[in-house]
């Protein structure tokens, strides 16, 4: 006891000593935060922009402890930062400021949905938070490569660094600014390194988007180091392999999420997946899956997520479970499921979310009482339009407790819609790729309880029923009809005060806007686009106080932008592009201080562009291309500019290029093209077609995109490589040298040096290290041979050497560059045979060949590059002209261009194309990309001329003269019904031409002279056009337009023929980078003719 009275004693003297030492003068508990980290924060957060929620973050403040700051956590040991959660706190970044590695006690990192874009992670840095055991990056827009350092944090349990394309609101950009150069990759590390270090890890999340189209491994390296994994979620991910049998040793696994990654190759499901015991979700949609479902059992008692649709090839009775009854979600649309036995949906008492096709819906309704009364949400997809739909709507109507209703594919015309009515309680509605030949929509009106109504219906030519009214709860509205609905907007659309979002995107609607969408005061959102309204934008709209986002596009409004758009006070993006609108920019646009995006592109708005427009001091993202503003751009305070991305393309500006566009620190994206702009430069980003010479200049730092292209600089720096981001382009310049060595340690992907005058070798690294997705070397003189060593992991999309000087042979590593749809080698030194190894490039659509050296016979050829029965199936454009080849051409050959048999898609456009067209440049803004070429012209084949060829339905140029074929003319080439030029001229074919040849309705351009064709010429269809040129040096022929009339025997033939065929060559123009998907465009050189003016109207045509 005396013992504990003297402790008691003790505590009692200590006391005041602990209560003095952890207070303050005035009382205060003193800062548990360590002064050196809390000021590591206040660094961040002076790298953050909160735009959207400009409260963020307040907590924040020099002086205060850190520790009870907003999204900070501490160790209550030793007060070091543990957590920093900033998940959606929706502020900007210029990329993520380093400073955050000197947290090295964090051991929870989230930066999720914010916007660091776009730049990449920073290469270094991640390697020092070795603590770290959650890091989620996941859509916060960053690009690039994944960081080495990352693979090295051996505590990791959960990560997640997904990423998405839906950003365009994000970027500002065009919402096809991306492709597969700027979305983040897994290259050196590859995936196998990346997870190699991280056995810890539990969860992983590389959805939408992550590139890991080279990781072919990608399974075996999952199970090889990663064994203790429960979560796997790689949703389009562009997987390179399929699912192999080694992730069959994860056993711990209960989420797996693959869906959507459609390029995986063709495979049965993985039936060890059913041996999972802990399996809840299980998501394979869009996955390729083959063949026939297992009739086992799944053995995990807890699944809750089964999704196996869209996988068209996929089919069975449906899938068994040891325990249907814990089954909440279903999906199996686009799949040929059918029932084993009857009664199966009858045992999925927690069902509430089922996806699948009317077919298997119908066989349920024949054998069992109906979907279960637990059902919430229904998709179901129509694919067989022979049965009793009303079957099928009438059991729907009986679903009281559902909430969301999905009907894809469905035709009205024949079944009522009534029976959808019924559901009271239902809160969601999709009908989607719907026909409709009736006004059967308005018992619409009795859904009073929706709060979301998605519409995209083909023929629905009937008006927007004005029962829509009625649903006053409705907070989405989504109308969406490529052909057209009728009429006006109704204007009960007014009585929906509760609407929040309302996009309509159809044609055929007509004006006026009623005024009543004034009252639609809860509106945040507010889309109207592809209609044919006209007149003045409506100012009923200026009305909406809530809106944040308003877009208006492709409509016809017309005049001034309203004054009254300032008085939108909260808006945050206002895109009003591909109108009419004219006039001047209004300074009322100043207002709107909240406004991040603004796009007023492709309009005819004129005057000089107000200087305020790049001090908003939220704004981001400036489009305003296309238009006819003129004068002089003013320079502007550019330390209170917040902007991203500036675009004045294609307008009259003239006067020098202000210096404050040098000092905009946040600047990614600059194109100030197509102007007349002059002066000296200090720093560019993007800009090309003005009249800048002299040397090129190099910006500060590294910026993602320089185009210098079109332009007079003769000279670059000599180390212009350290400047160079993601894309560089030069081309069309006066610029000579060698291209340096340092090349080699960019992060370069897309580099365009074509019509120049370099010249030396090309660095290997270009083409070996395989990190390239665009090389353009065009027009040069560069010399030597190609690079041999190319690796594994290629990302070469596009290779255009043309007329170069290389020699030698083509690299047969080429093959592991899966990603390759353009090769262009021609007009250069190369030898060698036909390169049929490059058959397995399943992706490869141009390859051109022409006037080098190669050699041989092409027989076979295609049989020899892969035995799977697959050969150049993707090929659009064949040019082998003017080379050796010799022998016959076997009809197998032409078996394996499967892209050619087949009715291509004529709307493939890209924008702003220059064509080289009657030896002039033509500039088109758009020009169809499906055009398909064959041209075999100037070898020495011979024998007879294959009528597979005939099978090439969707061929548009054929050229095989100047060979030796000895043969008539295949009848089966009447078949060819897109062909507009046939060139057989210069060859040793006899017999009549084929009346067949009349049903060419497309062709322009004939040429079948100098052979020993016979009998008369056809009159009918285009043969009624050609003229003379296009039958001579046949003396067997007769009829017009020939002077020789038929019943006359014709003199001997000569044995000389004169080369005076028509020619023909295809100028390939590629469009690739980051603001293009890597495509082509192709335009023909030929004499004037039917064609050339088919040609130019139609291209003339999709310019508006």
């Amino acid at each position: 006891m005396a013992s504990i009275g003297w402790v008691l004693l003790l505590l009692l003297a200590v006391l005041p000593a602990l209560a003095t030492s952890g207070s303050d003068d005035d009382g205060n508990f003193t800062l548990r935060c360590h002064p050196d980290q809390a000021a590591t924060l206040l660094q961040l957060k002076k790298s953050f922009l909160f735009f959207r929620y400009p409260n963020a973050l307040q907590s924040w403040q020099d002086g205060t402890d850190c520790c009870l700051w907003e999204g900070v956590r501490c160790s209550n040991s030793s007060g070091h930062v543990t957590a920093l959660e900033l998940g959606g706190c929706g502020f900007y970044s210029q990329g993520l400021d380093p400073a955050i590695f000197k947290l090295t006690s964090l051991q929870q990192l989230d930066l999720s949905m914010n916007n660091f874009g776009p730049y990449n992670l920073p290469t270094n840095g991640f390697e020092r938070l070795t603590s770290l055991t959650h890091l989620n990056l996941s859509y916060s827009v960053f690009r690039g490569q994944i960081p080495t350092g990352i693979g090295k944090l051996a505590n990791l349990i959960s990560l997640d660094l997904s990423t998405t394309t839906d950003d365009s609101a994000v970027y500002g950009y065009d919402a096809n600014a991306l492709d597969v150069i700027s979305l983040p990759r897994l290259e050196e590390p590859n995936f196998e390194i990346l997870v190699a270090n991280l056995s810890s890890l539990r969860e992983l999340y590389l959805e939408d988007e992550v590139d890991m189209s080279s990781s072919r491994d990608w399974c075996h390296a999952l199970a090889k180091s990663l064994p203790h994994l429960r979560v796997l979620s790689l949703r389009e991910c562009r997987l390179g392999g399929p699912i192999c049998p080694s992730l069959s040793t994860l056993h711990s696994l209960n989420v797996i999420n693959l869906q959507d990654n459609f390029n995986m190759p063709a495979a049965p499901f993985p039936e060890f997946f059913m041996d999972f015991l802990n399996l809840s979700v299980l998501q394979l949609g869009w996955t390729n899956i083959q063949g026939w479902f297992p009739r086992r059992t799944f053995k995990s008692k807890t699944l809750r997520v089964l999704d196996l649709s869209w996988n068209h090839n996929l089919s069975g009775h449906m899938p068994n479970f040891s325990n249907a009854s814990s089954l909440e979600t279903m999906m199996l649309d686009g799949t040929n499921f059918s029932f084993g036995k009857t009664g199966s949906f009858s045992n999925f008492k927690s069902l509430q979310t089922l996806s699948i096709d009317v077919n298997l819906a119908f066989m349920e309704h024949q054998s069992s009482p109906g979907i279960h009364m637990s059902l919430r949400h229904l998709e179901l997809t129509l694919t067989d339009s022979t049965k009793d739909l009303g079957l099928i709507l009438s059991s729907i109507g009986d679903l009281q407790n559902l909430a969301s209703l999905e009907l894809s594919g469905w035709n009205f015309s024949w079944t009522s819609f009534s029976s959808v009515a019924k559901l009271k309680n239902l809160k969601s509605l999709s009908i989607i790729d719907c026909y409709f030949t009736k006004p059967s929509l308005s018992a619409i009106g009795n859904l009073t309880n929706l709060d979301s109504l998605e519409i995209f219906a083909y023929d629905f030519l009937w008006p927007i029923p004005s029962a829509i009214g009625n649903l006053r709860s409705l907070k989405s509205l989504e109308f969406v009809n490529p052909y057209g609905f009728l009429g006006p907007i109704p204007s009960a659309i007014g009585n929906l005060r509760s609407l929040k979002s309302l996009e309509i995107n159809a044609h055929g609607l007509l004006g006026p806007v009623p005024s009543s969408i004034g009252n639609l005061s809860s509106l945040i959102r507010l889309e109207i686009s592809a209609s044919e309204f006209s007149g003045p934008m409506p100012a009923a709209i200026c009305n909406l106080s809530n809106l944040e986002t308003l877009e208006i596009h492709s409509s016809g409004f017309s005049g001034p932008i309203p004054y009254a758009v300032g008085l939108l006070k909260k808006l945050t993006s206002l895109r009003l592009r591909e109108c009419s609108f004219s006039g001047s920019i209004p300074n009322s646009v100043f207002n709107l201080t909240h406004l991040i995006e603004l796009d007023l592109s492709f309009n005819l708005l004129s005057g000089e562009i107000p200087t305020y427009v790049f001090t908003i001091p939220t704004l981001q993202h400036l489009d305003i291309r296309f238009n006819q503003l003129s004068g002089s751009v003013q320079d502007f305070d550019a330390t209170s500019s917040h902007l991203v991305s500036v675009d004045l393309s294609t307008n009259n500006l003239t006067g020098n290029i202000p210096k404050s566009f040098f000092q905009l620190r946040s600047l990614a994206y600059l194109d100030i093209g197509w102007n007349n702009l002059f002066g000296s430069v200090d720093l560019s980003s993007f800009w090309s077609f003005n009249q800048l010479q002299g040397q090129i200049p190099m910006p500060s730092r590294p910026v993602t995109i320089l185009d210098y292209s079109n332009n007079s600089f003769s000279s670059v720096l000599p180390n212009f490589t350290l400047y160079l981001g993601q894309e560089f382009r030069i081309s069309k310049n006066k610029i000579s040298g060698h291209i340096p060595e340092s090349v080699c340690d960019s992060t370069i992907r897309v580099l365009d040096l074509s019509f120049n005058n370099f010249s030396g070798q090309i660095p290997s690294c270009l083409i070996e290290d395989g990190y390239m997705s665009v090389l353009s070397l065009r027009e040069n003189r560069f010399e030597g041979m190609l690079p041999t060593n190319i690796k594994d992991n290629c990302f070469l999309h596009t290779l255009d050497l043309n007329n170069n000087k290389i020699e030698g042979q083509l690299p047969r590593t080429l093959t592991k560059c899966l990603q390759l749809e353009f090769l262009d080698i021609g007009n250069n030194n190369m030898v060698g045979i036909f390169p049929s190894y490059l058959g397995v490039l399943s992706r490869l659509r141009v390859l051109v060949m022409r006037s080098n050296r190669f050699y041989g016979s092409m027989s076979g050829a295609l049989h020899n590059g892969d035995k799977s029965g697959e050969y150049f199936s993707s090929l659009q454009i064949l040019d082998v002209a003017s080379n050796n080849f010799f022998g016959n051409l076997s009809p197998d050959w032409f078996e394996g261009l499967k892209s050619m048999m087949t009715e291509l898609n004529s709307t493939g456009i890209q924008d702003t194309v220059t064509i080289y067209y009657k030896s002039i440049y033509r500039t088109f803004n758009k020009i169809l990309t499906t055009l398909t070429v064959i041209d075999l012209s100037n070898n020495s084949f011979d024998g007879t001329i294959p009528r597979s060829v005939g099978r090439l339905i969707s061929l548009h140029v054929l050229n095989m003269s100047g060979n030796a074929f000895t043969s008539d003319i295949p009848q089966e080439f009447g078949g060819m019904t897109q062909l507009e030029s046939l060139d057989l001229s210069q060859n040793q074919l006899f017999g009549d031409i084929p009346e067949a040849l009349t049903n060419l309705t497309f062709l322009g351009i004939l040429n079948l002279s100098n052979n020993q064709l016979v009998g008369t010429i056809p009159r009918s269809g285009q043969f009624a056009t050609f003229e003379n040129s296009s039958f001579k040096g046949n003396l067997g022929l007769c009829g017009p337009p020939l002077s020789s009339p038929c019943g006359i025997s014709p003199a001997p033939p000569s044995t000389a023929h004169a080369d005076d065929s028509s020619h023909v060559d295809v100028v390939l123009f590629l469009f690739s980078g980051l603001g293009f998907g890597v495509g082509f465009a192709a335009a023909i050189l030929m004499r004037w003719g039917r064609i050339g003016k088919w040609f130019v109207k139609s291209a003339r045509a999709l310019r508006t």
